[in-house]
């Protein structure tokens, strides 16, 4: 198994970053790593969303868990790989919104592959992050 976690806080509230979070067309607004981004439904459990990264093949994932203004959780899986995140919104210091991202790799080769392609796909987290926290903090809420 591999696995990385990234947190934050911010001033925007679970509220604010969730509405973004379930808003997942306008992910791009927020995460430049995103070249098209599609969901076939409601942002909630058992929803699909294809994720084109710059340059990259897309990406499918199941949205396996969510829990509007907490946290949700997403999967993709290939060559016997599960890389599963999570998405969570805690309370921070003084009145602050915790937003951490977690990511497991598991399955088959998951110790060897995990820390090959892992770093990879996490690079970016910090970012990414602080991008959401700073559209969140300083425009109207997303709808969602």
């Amino acid at each position: 198994m591999w696995t990385y976690e990234h947190s934050i806080e911010t001033s925007a509230t679970a509220e604010e970053i969730w509405a973004r979070w379930a808003d997942v067309e306008s992910w791009r607004d927020w995460n430049a790593d995103i070249e098209s981004i599609q969901i076939n439904g409601p942002f909630e459990a058992g929803a699909e969303i294809v994720m084109t990264p710059a340059g990259q093949d897309p990406v499918h994932l199941l949205v396996a868990e969510a829990s509007v203004n907490e946290r949700f959780v997403d999967e993709a899986r290939f060559d016997g790989l599960v890389l599963r995140t999570e998405h969570r919104l805690d309370q921070g210091a003084q009145g602050r919104t915790r937003v951490t991202y977690h990511m497991e790799i598991t399955g088959s080769g998951a110790d060897e592959l995990g820390p090959q392609i892992g770093p990879a796909i996490t690079a970016d987290w910090p970012q990414t992050m602080a991008a959401l926290a700073e559209l969140s903090e300083r425009a109207e809420p997303a709808q969602g």
